[in-house]
């Protein structure tokens, strides 16, 4: 591509994607530079994922303070009312943002990315919407899109035979939709499943769970008004131990292993875990939970018997929680859950076994299995999740800055990136939140703030240089996929079918789509690549 610059299209320092948490504080901190910086978002608000999920139970699940900027003039002036706050106050946090930062002056929503392109004799990019009419061009690109913004709907038989009302969670009308004295098919256990099915077993007449694979839930630990915040002074201490904490929480493994404890210590380690809730029992355990079978094993039968007790009748129990294990425990993502469980003793909630006789078609009035069973509902929802960690890259047609290749035609076979945040071919692009870094395995916000503090480096390298453009090398990349991959596969997260490897999306790659060594460990990495002034990049 060589392009000749047109007047009419405004030039920017930097063109970020998305207004989440991520377009937020690269906003933030290149307005502070003096950089003339611009964000097209998709969406018609502040808030990224928070924006979209709005299904009834939805709420994050990394507490508080965790999951908040480390922008003191907007942490100062902020108070959540919970733990592990909801889609509404996470939006009323995002409007308090815009009214500390007064962001939306430089942000043009409703407005979808279409394609991009680098040209190297420029130094820019060229960026073009799915209108045709928002156009610019920038000196850095950086699509913040997220790793959850492509919907996945499966392709069921008959599907458009269904006469009652289809809902997928990620398109949640704002208007909502009520649940109360209908019949109601849920297919999908991940997060979203369950937190759909602890709202609708309240007020539907009849709900079907339609579970492939069990969600071996974790509790939540909801509290209202939490202390930790209260006291100002603090916060910026806990945020920055985010970053000494393998999920980017404020706990993690402990250095030892499964039996280095007795049986009895062990298990009172386990309760610990459990009361502390939240995501402890999944990323503060011991530190060979996910690298030895035996130690998992000990860690899921801990988890099922705390299960079983809660659910009355013993065959909803085993396809709840069942003797032999799914997976291992862990290497599908575990949903915080406040009554799940519970839901399951009411009369009017059904959980449907669809791993041993799978939904075969659908009927104007709901569904058959293939063992013929069929089942009866008014109103459909579809938590059947996204094409997670690439799939929103796929959305957009960008380009090779040589070949002109779109970036999801080269991913086809495979993912390949330069440290989960760069790519060859992509002079100038950085992105966050996104494939091979920490991301699934960590808190966002402290994987988008490690990841921003980079790139803002790189920038500012670019620019008191007058360099034109900087690009990941060939070789560094696949060294760097490569190691990331042989690292996931001594651990136990491949035995799982899960979308942390692709294995969600039919005809994906399976492969590890994450970093896995943790928050500290990427950090470090990141950290040394800085200090060698940015080996594995050419620099022009």
């Amino acid at each position: 591509m060589t392009q000749t610059f047109d007047s009419s299209i405004p030039i920017y320092d930097v063109c970020i994607l998305g207004a989440g948490f991520s377009g937020v504080k690269l906003l933030h901190e290149c307005r502070k530079r003096g950089l003339k910086t611009h964000i097209y978002e998709a969406l018609d608000d502040l808030g990224g994922t928070w924006r979209k999920n709005r299904y009834p139970g939805a709420r994050v699940d990394s507490d508080i303070p965790v999951y908040e900027l480390n922008i003191p003039e907007v942490y100062n002036t902020w108070t959540w009312s919970e733990r592990f706050p909801d889609w509404s106050e996470l939006r009323k946090y995002f409007n308090h943002v815009e009214q500390i930062l007064d962001l939306k002056k430089d942000i043009d929503f409703n407005t979808f990315i279409s394609q991009a392109q680098f040209d190297r004799k420029s130094g820019y990019w060229y960026i073009e919407a799915s209108d045709s009419k928002k156009k610019c061009y920038a000196k850095f690109f950086l699509p913040c899109v997220g790793f959850a913004s492509r919907l996945y709907k499966p392709d069921f038989k008959n599907f458009d035979r269904f006469k009652g009302k289809v809902y997928h969670s990620n398109e949640w009308p704002e208007s909502d939709v009520d649940l109360s004295n209908k019949r109601v098919g849920l297919i999908g256990t991940g997060s979203t499943g369950v937190q759909i099915t602890q709202e609708a077993a309240k007020v539907a007449s009849e709900l079907f769970v339609f579970q492939r694979t069990p969600n071996l839930c974790l509790p939540m630990g909801q509290v209202s008004n939490p202390e930790i915040q209260k006291n100002k002074k603090n916060y910026s201490k806990i945020l920055n131990s985010r970053f000494d904490s393998f999920g980017g929480f404020t706990f993690t493994f402990v250095d030892k292993d499964t039996f280095d404890d007795s049986s009895e210590d062990r298990q009172n380690f386990y309760q610990t875990l459990f009361d502390r809730g939240g995501f402890n029992f999944w990323v503060a355990n011991y530190k060979d939970i996910y690298f030895n079978q035996k130690a998992n094993d000990e860690a899921y039968h801990f988890w099922r018997n705390s299960v079983i007790k809660r659910v009355h009748d013993p065959k909803t129990a085993e396809i709840l929680a069942p003797k032999i294990q799914p997976h291992p425990f862990g290497t599908k993502r575990p949903s915080l859950e406040q009554d799940y469980y519970e839901q399951f003793n009411k009369p009017n909630v059904h959980v449907i076994d669809i791993k041993n006789d799978p939904i075969y078609e659908f009927t104007e009035n709901g569904l058959k299995t293939k063992e013929g069973n069929e089942y009866k509902f008014d109103i459909l929802i579809l938590a059947t999740g996204f094409d997670a960690v690439t799939g929103s890259f796929k959305n957009i047609d960008l380009k090779d800055a040589d070949t002109g290749k779109i970036l999801r035609d080269k991913w086809a076979d495979g993912c390949n990136t330069y440290l989960g945040l760069s790519i060859n071919g992509y002079p100038n692009m950085f992105y966050t939140y996104g494939p091979q870094a920490p991301t699934a395995f960590a808190n966002g916000p402290t994987c988008v703030e490690l990841q921003s503090k980079f790139i803002l480096f790189i920038i500012d390298h670019m620019i008191q240089n007058d360099f034109k453009s900087i690009e990941a090398k060939k070789e560094h990349q696949l060294n760097y996929s490569n190691n990331l991959k042989d690292f996931a596969n001594s651990s136990l997260f491949p035995k799982a079918k899960s979308w942390y490897m692709g294995a969600n999306i039919p005809g994906k790659k399976i492969e590890m789509l994450n970093y896995l060594q943790g928050i500290p460990s990427y950090g470090k990495l990141l950290n040394e690549v800085y200090q060698s002034d940015f080996k594995g990049y050419e620099i022009l």
